[in-house]
Formats: C-alpha cells, structure tokens, sequence
C-alpha cells in the first residue's frame, strides 16, 4: 500500500511544465518547491486549487475533444522502497481511483497513463522496479478529453483520491475469476461454473473448492450441480467460501447463488417478484470528498437497512472496490453505473455529444469493460448501467451489446434513450404519478406495431430516479409506493439521492462547521445549493424525509379496521416469513398507557392474514412489529413497522344569535362589527378598524424545489447562487 505522504508541486497549465528530470530518483529538486499531500485525497480540500461544484454544465467551454487552456496540473512525487522478495515476482501499480488525467513514471520510465476517474487502473512494471529505493511520479491534468465524459452533478475534485497499491504477482498465478452461480426456485439447487484464466507460464490447470457444498478440487469452467443451496438475496445474504488454486496461487472468493430475471414484464429474483427500495448513492465525506473510509461507508449501509433500504444505484460512477464486498455481505442490490455522463451537450442540443461518434467508441467500451471486469463476481450485483445522462447514440448500443454478451446473467440499464432498444429495463427518471400508473397499465405488447415499442413493453419500469429529497423533499412517496404494490410491472425505484455533498466550512458560534456549496467557493460557474438534496446530511445525520421513507418502504403494511376488530398483516419481503418479528399493542386514553403482545399467525412471504383483535373504542391505539433479536443490521427491539388509529373527536358547535343585515344611505351595509360595500361585497370597516383591498391570500414561503418548478410564478426571489437556470427542477434529471 503507498497510501500516505506524498510530495506534490503543481503549474497552472501544461504549458508551464518543465522536464526538470523530477521523474528520476537521483533528481535535484528545490524543496521549496515542493509541499506534502495526503494520498488518498483531493487536490482542493488540501489547499490545492478550489472545489467546484456543477449539476449540468461544463465548467469549461464545449469544444470536444479539446479542454480548456487553464488546466491546472499537479506533480506528484513518492521515494518508495522495495523489497528484495517484492523483485522475485511479476508487479503491478494499481490506481483505484485518480480523479483527472494522469501519466505515470517509475525511476524515470514511464508506465502508461490513466483516464477514467472513478476506474481501477494497473499498470505492470516488472523489470523498472529496483531492489531497495524507487521513486513513483504521476503527473495530474484536470482537464482532459475524458473530462467530456465525466460532467457527473457533483463536484470537481482532482487528485489521486483512491488507494495506490504496488501488488507482487506470482508467475503461473490466477489472472482472471468470472463465477457463475445460479439458484434453481423449483427444487432448491444451484449451479456453479468458475471461469478462470491463468497467467502465463501455469504449470497446471487451476481448480475449485467450496467445502460448504462438498466440492473439494474440481474441475473450473464447467457447470457443478449442487443439490440443495441457500440462496442469496439482501434479506438472506448467505454467501459461501471458495477457493480457486493453482500450483502459484490460491484465490479467496465468496459466491451467493441468485438468479435475476424478467417474466411478464415483471422483474423476477430467484424465481420471485422483486421490488426495488432503493437509493442513489454519491460517494462524499464533507471533509474528504470522495474519499469514504470502509467504516464510514458500513455506517452508511446499516442505516439505510434500519429503514428498509434494499437497493444503490452507484450513481454515477463504480464506489470503491471494499463497498462491494460489504454489500454482498449486509445484503443490498445493486445497480453499478459506468464512470460516464454528458450531461452538459444537452445545453448545446446534444450537438457532438461523444456518445454517437465513432472516435469516441473506444473511450465507451473501455469503460464499460473495466467497470464490468472488476466487480462481475459479486452477487449484489443485479444491474449493470452503461452510465447516466449521456443522450443517445451508437456508442452506447455497442456497450450494451458488449456488456450483454459479457455477462448474461445480469441485466442492462440506461435511462437516456427511451427506445430502450438495447436494455432490460425500461427506465425513467421523474415520472409523475399518473404517468407511471399509465406506463403500468400498456396494453400487450402485441398491441404495438412498432418493434422497439414491442419490446419496451415487454420490460419491467423501473424509476431510476425520483422523489427529489431537497429542501421539505421528498413527498409523493406513499402514492408511488401505492403503484409498486398494485402493478407487477413496476419494479420499484431509486430516490434521488441518498447523502447531502456539502464540504465543511469554517467553525460557527455554536462549534459546528458551516455547510459549503456551489458558489462558494467564488466558481464562475455553478449550480448552489442543489448538491444539498439527500436523505441524511453531509455527516450522515438523517433529515426528516429518512423517518417517513422508512415507513414508505416498511416490508409488513399494517391496516386495523374501522371497528377495531381486525389487524390486517401484509408480509412484503421477498423471502422471509414474520417469525423474526414480534407484535405488541399499545393504549393511549382516559386510562394510563398500556401494552400487550399482539400474536401473529404464520405469514410466508409475499402472503397477509387477518388477525382477530378486541380493542378498547376511546383510546388511541397504536400497534408496531419489531426485531425480537438483533440482525440484518438493527438492534433487537427495533421498529419495522407502525400503523396508529386515534378515535373520533367531537366537533364541538357554535351556536350564535341571528344578526340581521343593516343598509345605511351611503350604500353600506352592516353585520355585526362589520361594514360591507354593496356594490363590491368588499369588507370596509371591522368595528372602529377601517380596511381596503382586502383579499384572501394562500402563500407560503419557496422552497428549493418551487424555485424550479414554479415557471408560472416568476415573481419568486431567486435561488441563492448564479440565479435559476434552467435545469433547476424537481423533475430534471441529475
């Protein structure tokens, strides 16, 4: 691991750089000239340039392929030593994540260069690296051409902000694992192939264990039929050790056996209807950027599973390689984008948007095939998005053909292109509520003439964005809930967006840090406050939107009848019964508080009962289900689900004396302490206290989301940043 201090010297653009000999290690360099960073980490938040923050538009001019003049570049610089056992093997440097354009040299040769920021990099250097003192140097552009590829609604962050890793590997070791493990719903059984390539120089064919299931050195790249498994899914994450060995190498794997498919236009795992309660998830720490340690980001999936989260779209680029591990582990599934988006080309009518030019082909595929390549063997991995926001175009078929064929076992996503020629799912972003029961309603697909029509139809919808959380956000959730349970065709959906990225700012009077956003960092060109729109804040605090989703996406509905009589159960997981729950019942009147167990029958999956109750009429009743042991990442005795019923309250009357109307010569009239007009009907005097233009206003203060929706009100203050612009609306993709 390199990770730590390295040394850093940076220059305004490219054309200031200066072969000073700065790669080699027998360099002389000026300190002076230089000053440490901290690896992982971002250039700006270690007072390296300014953050900049855009949802939509470039901050630079649209001139593709070209960047922009002012690209500041950043020279990194790190003396490593090697040891002599390091030198027996074949090495690699591997680059999580370099946010930028980057070139790579060690002891002054150099080893390649790195596009794609958010994408695993490595880079071989067997035969440059010395025993004992070596020095590592990358050289850091902003701006790129790749820099049109990543206009993600994010902020701009360069630097090396993944681990940097030097990796040894054995000769004659294990290259390359693909695992294939299905799960058979009819009878229980799985089926197990182990793909694998070897390096060069193997001596002999790898093979396979997996103790669990009695497999014990058999043969890889041919099915194994194994009688009885326990599937994997994210309410049981059962995931089996494997080993893959060679004579050189011995490769640790964990495998959960699923199958993911579509029947009827309904999305299908293991067998059985799945519904996708999901979040879009951006990688943020307010004081690291996208730098998130592993136990943050574990924080993070425990408490979107305390409120019955199941589903992350990586929006919009791979996370980091541990977050995968964690999934498969705490149960999630998972929608892994592509490192791509122009969003910004949209600004200038998708004109030379690189996703329908040829040059542009093989920057598409190979991001595609990398983000694929590193994370195809983990089981939480449902759907593969070729990115977001990128228009339409060639480009982008040829990835989802490509993906396809790669890896049929998991499902294609892409929002952008409503033909949804190339996809399994066909998705949108924002759709209102009427729309997405219409969309649920089609008729057959064979109702339509049209091929692509034809086969849109046939797909699962899924919303991979909606219920916009900024500001009092999000609000609808009940009614899109409503639609997902009543129509099997609408798989679910992913609300925009999980965490808040503002970056922390100075300490204020009360010891805690201001919350930064766009424009504040003096950008020319900026989107303000619209980073700050997630379910829980920067630190992870949650905001209020987060209790009511929890209940939203509750998987038991509760309903007690008008008479009390009966408490209605609806078990809504996806493969688990309620005997992990325990009910109770909860008085609240003119009598002291009290509670008793409520006892729930057998209800399997995807079944409801009706359970006979004897309640007392006067008092607020309240029942709730709750974990009776600690488990899927909540406490023992934590709530699940809720449902409350407050009796009828008298409405108490009002009776007052007739008062009849008085017409005065002045074309007035009195009731009561007040004067009416007789021509208007207007109010002009309300006992001594005279009045005019008295009129019934129903306003309340804007929010955020008004701010852009509200077209028909342009008299609204502006946002608090560069002023509207027009992508600044609840119903706009980000």
């Amino acid at each position: 691991m390199l990770d730590g201090t390295w040394q850093v010297r940076l220059r305004p653009s490219p054309r200031h750089v200066a072969d000073d000999g700065w790669q080699h290690l027998d360099a002389r360099l000026d300190p002076a000239n230089w000053t440490p960073v901290q690896v992982p980490g971002h250039l700006p938040l270690q007072g390296h340039g300014s953050p900049s923050y855009t949802n939509v538009d470039y901050p630079f001019p649209v001139d593709p392929p070209f960047p922009p003049d002012d690209n500041p570049v950043a020279e990194h610089r790190l003396v490593l030593v090697a040891a002599p056992e390091l030198l027996a093997h074949p090495c690699v440097l591997r680059f999580e994540g370099v946010d930028g354009a980057a070139t790579v040299w060690l002891n002054g040769v150099e080893l390649g260069t790195l596009r794609g920021s958010r994408l695993t990099t490595e880079l071989a250097c067997t035969g440059v690296l010395q025993p004992g003192t070596n020095v590592l140097a990358v050289r850091l552009a902003q701006w790129s051409a790749h820099s049109y590829l990543e206009d993600q609604d994010m902020w701009w962050l360069p630097g090396l902000f993944r681990s940097v890793t030097l990796l040894a590997r054995p000769r004659g070791g294990v290259r390359d694992v693909f695992v294939h493990a299905g799960f058979d719903h009819r009878d229980g059984s799985g089926t197990l192939r182990v793909d694998v390539e070897l390096s060069a120089g193997a001596e002999a064919p790898a093979t396979l264990s997996v103790p669990a299931l009695g497999l014990h050195d058999v043969a890889v790249g041919v099915p194994h039929h194994v009688v009885s498994v326990a599937p994997w899914t994210a309410e049981t994450p059962t995931l089996y050790d494997a080993q893959v060995h060679t004579p050189a190498e011995t490769v640790n794997l964990r495998i959960g056996f699923r199958t993911v498919g579509i029947e009827d236009a309904c999305l299908l795992l293991n067998g059985v209807p799945l519904l996708l309660k999901g979040v879009n998830r951006h990688e943020h720490d307010p004081r690291q950027g996208r730098r998130v340690d592993l136990a943050a980001a574990r924080a993070e999936l425990l408490l979107m599973k305390q409120h019955n989260i199941n589903a992350i779209r990586t929006s919009h680029y791979p996370p980091q390689a541990d977050f995968l591990d964690l999934a498969d582990e705490l149960g999630f599934y998972l929608i892994v984008e592509n490192d791509l988006e122009t969003h910004g080309f949209e600004r200038v009518g998708w004109r030379s948007n690189p996703s329908d030019d040829p040059r542009w082909l093989a920057a598409y595929q190979d991001r595609m095939q990398r983000t694929v390549e590193r994370d195809k063997n983990h089981p939480s991995v449902l759907v593969w998005s070729l990115g977001n926001e990128a228009g339409t175009g060639a480009n982008l078929d040829a990835i989802a053909c490509w993906t396809r064929d790669r890896d049929p076992d998991r499902l294609v996503h892409y929002e952008g292109d409503r033909r949804s020629r190339h996809v399994d799912l066909y998705s949108r972003m924002y759709a209102l509520v009427d729309e997405v029961e219409a969309i649920a309603t089609e008729p057959p697909a064979e109702t339509f003439t049209d091929p692509d029509e034809q086969h849109r139809r046939r797909l699962p919808f899924l919303l991979c964005e909606y219920a916009h959380a900024m500001g009092n956000g999000p609000g609808g959730l009940s009614e899109y809930q409503d639609l997902f349970h009543r129509y099997p065709r609408l798989a679910g959906g992913f609300i925009w967006e999980w965490v808040e990225h503002t970056l922390d700012g100075p300490t204020g009077p009360d010891g805690r840090p201001g919350q930064l956003y766009g424009g504040d960092f003096g950008e020319r060109v900026h989107d303000g406050n619209f980073v700050v729109d997630g379910l829980v804040h920067a630190d992870r605090t949650p905001g209020p939107g987060l209790a009511d989703l929890a209940r939203v996406f509750s998987p038991v509905s509760l309903e007690l009848a008008a008479d009390r009589s009966t408490l209605t159960v609806v078990n809504r997981y996806h493969s688990l019964d309620l005997s992990h729950l325990e009910a109770s019942c909860t008085f609240d009147g003119p009598e002291p508080a009290s509670s008793v167990p409520v006892p729930l029958p057998e209800i399997p999956a995807g079944s409801s009962a009706v359970v006979p109750l004897r309640l007392p009429p006067s008092a607020t009743v309240t029942v709730v289900l709750r974990r009776r042991t600690a488990g899927d990442g909540c406490p023992a005795g934590h709530e699940v689900a809720w449902t409350q019923q407050v009796p009828a309250r008298p409405i108490p009357s009002f009776a007052a004396a007739p008062v009849a109307p008085r017409r005065d010569s002045d074309g007035l009239i009195h009731l009561g302490p007040a004067v009416f007009d007789e021509h208007t009907g207007m109010p002009v005097r309300l006992g001594t206290l005279a009045l005019h233009d008295v009129a019934v206003g129903l306003w309340r203060a804007p929010t955020d989301n008004d701010r852009g929706m509200a077209s028909e009100e342009p008299e609204l203050p502006p946002s608090p940043s560069s002023g509207p612009q027009p992508g600044w609306m609840i119903c706009v993709p980000v």
